[in-house]
């Protein structure tokens, strides 16, 4: 049943495939700057370490800082068993390992920024959160799922097997298994089904202080230690669902009388309006648990909207990374203090 289950994950996943890698074209402009601040990237779903996509990045990135270090966090030497793993496996033990990486890198140990592509956005301020040891200074995450997914890519008309394998995935979604060895399952959030997930999901509920009976305070004193959280969403993203969790925007519960479906294992499928709650109202950070309203209020929250589909950072991602990226000592002393960019959603 077990590879079964793991085949059907498999096929459904590559949905993302194609848009996994960060998509840039080559006219990246250069910059001049002695000891850049170094760079961790963590790659998304479907990619890996040593990918196309990610190594031409990289490369673009030491062109605008030259001199910089950059870390690309991996989970196997193999490129196949790296992208294997941001499918299967146990978010936090992923990010235990990560944790281990970034402490092995001497080049590190002063601290470093740090850029999360798709899921990795969520699991680098999982580092945060959790260790922040060595620290970072500025994270930029592309398209994350800060308030999970609440459902899964939509499949074509007529796509029965997707549309089946679809079915058969959000139908074990809380399972122990799938909670254990599904990386995509544990960020997965049922607005429907809060206690559920909160009862099943053992990494975002706690990563989100989402639980108030074990609110874990050293998470918001980490994440208050930024100096800027840059939150980047694709407006034309029909990947993560809903595109607002990259702004910690999530669905509200549904009305009985717009559901039109809820299966044995407590997964929901929606009909109707689906109305988003926004950051500023979610519970998180009215009661700032994570440290997000703190972080927002002094002006050191960043919003950005990349004008695209998923993954497609050409738009965006050179302003962000010559601007949040690669400071150097010199730069940092002239920066304007609690510098804001709010657009839109985060109004």
């Amino acid at each position: 049943m077990r590879n079964v289950l793991t085949f059907i994950i498999l096929l459904l996943s590559s949905l993302y495939l194609c848009i996994a890698s960060p998509l840039i074209e080559i006219n990246s402009r250069h910059v001049s700057r002695s000891n850049p601040r170094p760079l961790v990237l963590w790659h998304g779903l479907g990619d890996s370490y040593g990918a196309p996509g990610i190594l031409r990045f990289i490369d673009e990135v030491k062109k605008m800082h030259p001199g910089i270090f950059v870390y690309s966090v991996r989970f196997a030497e193999s490129q196949e068993d790296d992208r294997k793993a941001s499918f299967l496996g146990n978010v936090n033990v992923q990010v235990e390992n990560a944790t281990e990486q970034i402490r092995s890198q001497p080049e590190l140990a002063d601290g470093f920024d740090a850029i999360g592509f798709s899921q990795a956005g969520q699991f680098l301020r999982a580092y945060v959160e959790r260790s922040n040891s060595p620290p970072v200074h500025n994270l930029i995450t592309f398209g994350s799922q800060h308030m999970g997914i609440s459902d899964l890519p939509a499949c074509k008309p007529f796509d029965i097997p997707c549309q089946l394998a679809r079915r058969a995935v959000r139908g074990g979604v809380y399972s122990e298994w799938a909670q254990n060895n599904v990386i995509s399952a544990q960020y997965y959030r049922d607005p429907d089904q809060i206690s559920l997930y909160l009862e099943r999901n053992h990494f975002l509920p706690d990563v989100n202080n989402e639980d108030l009976l074990s609110i874990n305070s050293t998470y918001a004193e980490n994440l208050k230690s930024l100096n800027k959280l840059v939150l980047v969403m694709f407006s034309q993203d029909k990947t993560v669902v809903p595109k607002e969790s990259s702004w910690f925007g999530s669905y509200s519960p549904q009305e009985d009388r717009v559901r039109l479906h809820l299966d044995g294992s407590g997964v929901g499928t929606y009909g109707g309006e689906r109305t988003i709650i926004p950051m500023r109202s979610q519970p998180l950070y009215v009661n700032d648990t994570i440290g997000l309203r703190t972080i927002d209020e002094r002006g050191d929250l960043v919003f950005q909207t990349c004008e695209s589909d998923h993954m497609d950072i050409e738009p965006c991602w050179r302003e962000l990374v010559e601007k949040y990226i690669g400071s150097t000592t010199q730069q940092l002393r002239t920066e304007v203090a609690h510098e804001q960019i709010v657009m839109g959603f985060g109004k």
